[in-house]
């Protein structure tokens, strides 16, 4: 009896074994046809091969990769840049402040792509640009050229090799609501922050100064000082902009603003091969604003005021002086500097067109033909020869006395110490450049 009981157990475990074998076989044989036959998996895209400086060609896009996988490339990519600042304060004495702010590698050789105003103060005072990779390794840059007048874009080159580059996007093809990430040095400190949002909004014209009105598109993306000139990427691992400026108000978040990478790898190519944007219109002055407070105050018309032309330039051949106001320019009305910039925009250099000015309490019209613009590291300064404001004709009447250069130093002190207060949060809102 006990026999045949130990013979039906053995049979029963025998028959269990070879059930749990079959199916095993069966389910393994299902999921190998499921992987055959099923959707192919996304790959993720192949790293750059290195893009052309003098070429920067759009790569073909590539599946999604993870915010780690992205973060991972972003570490090889992006770099710190830090400058100084060199100025006088009220009482005259000297000082120095540094300036950090962020880049990304856009060749195998060493160019760098980043904002102007991160490296501004570098080439106006002919202080070094240091360049730090995540490695810690550290570079002095050459700054290869920039462009600040009309955009703010700027390339450098350290002298190094077999660096990483990022893939440049399409900005074209950008939608609202698409993921993006950032990654950037926000406060100087915070080094390899990355922060994640989506596209807000495209096409936003933002004033970047009194003069420039750059196009931008909006994203949420946590962005502070320090993340200027750092990319924005794709879910794909692709540049589609460099953060530049920030809205800034008592109770407002969630308002950046980038570069679209289309707009500024044009002006890198430019850069890169030339050292200048070329054949942009230049007139030749220093300009500021006639507002209509002033002009009845002086017994004028509001307007854009010549506080300067600049000997031999084409607003000189065509009879602009100082003291002019400028009312139109090729028959568009220009009532600052800022509408100045966007009707001058419309020209090439070579290109001809009427100017209407106020002279004496008169109007009169001269006819000019653009000069090339200079490039903006040659002058050496936004003020040498560059169409920006420079003084209130209300201090010292444009004369460059005594009385308006103190004058214009306090005005200066008191400018600083206004915008510190809009930067610690009073409610006046305004835009902000990073790294400045």
């Amino acid at each position: 009896m006990k026999k045949t009981i130990l013979t039906v157990t053995a049979i029963c475990l025998a028959a269990v074994l070879l059930c749990s074998a079959a199916c095993f076989a069966t389910a393994s044989y299902v999921h190998k046809q499921a992987l055959v036959s099923g959707p192919a998996l996304s790959a993720a895209p192949a790293e750059s091969a290195g893009l052309k400086a003098s070429s920067l060609a759009l790569p073909s896009s590539g599946g999604e990769r993870t915010a780690e996988e992205i973060y991972q490339l972003a570490c090889k990519q992006v770099v710190g840049i830090s400058t100084t600042v060199t100025g006088y304060n009220m009482f005259g004495q000297l000082t120095k402040n540094a300036v950090s702010g962020t880049g990304f590698i856009i060749s195998e050789d060493g160019y760098i792509l980043t904002n102007n105003h991160v490296v501004e103060s570098a080439y106006t005072t002919g202080s070094d640009v240091i360049v730090k990779l995540y490695d810690g390794s550290e570079y002095t840059a050459k700054i290869v050229g920039v462009e600040g007048r009309d955009s703010d874009v700027a390339v450098l080159k350290i002298e190094a090799s077999g660096l990483s580059p990022v893939a440049l996007g399409n900005s074209d093809e950008m939608e609202v609501g698409e993921n993006i990430y950032v990654v950037g040095n926000p406060l100087g400190e915070l080094t390899y922050t990355m922060t994640s949002g989506i596209v807000s909004a495209l096409d936003r014209e933002i004033a970047a100064d009194t003069n420039t009105s750059i196009n931008m598109f909006q994203l949420d993306a946590a962005v502070n000082s320090g993340n200027s000139g750092g990319p924005v990427y794709d879910a794909q691992g692709r540049v589609l902009g460099i953060v530049t400026a920030k809205y800034q108000s008592a109770g407002i978040e969630g308002l950046g603003f980038a570069i679209p990478i289309n707009d500024a790898a044009k002006i890198a190519r430019e850069l890169i091969d030339h050292g200048y944007v070329t054949g942009k219109a230049y007139l030749g002055i220093i300009v500021t604003n006639m507002s209509e407070a002033d002009a009845q105050r002086y017994n004028s018309k509001a307007g854009v005021y010549v506080t300067s032309v600049t000997e031999g330039s084409c607003a000189g051949k065509a009879d602009i002086r100082q003291g002019d106001v400028i009312l139109e320019l090729g028959g568009k009305a220009v009532a600052s500097t800022g509408e100045l910039a966007e009707a001058k925009k419309d020209y090439k250099a070579g290109d001809s067109c009427e100017v209407k000015l106020w002279r004496s309490g008169k109007e009169l019209t001269v006819t000019v033909t653009f000069d090339e613009e200079p490039s903006q590291l040659e002058a050496q300064a936004p003020a040498a020869g560059q169409e920006e404001p420079r003084q209130d004709p209300g201090r010292s009447g444009g004369d460059g006395s005594e009385w308006g250069s103190w004058w214009d130093m306090f005005g200066d002190f008191f400018d600083y110490y206004e915008d510190r207060e809009d930067e610690s949060g009073d409610d006046r809102g305004s835009f902000w450049h990073f790294g400045s």
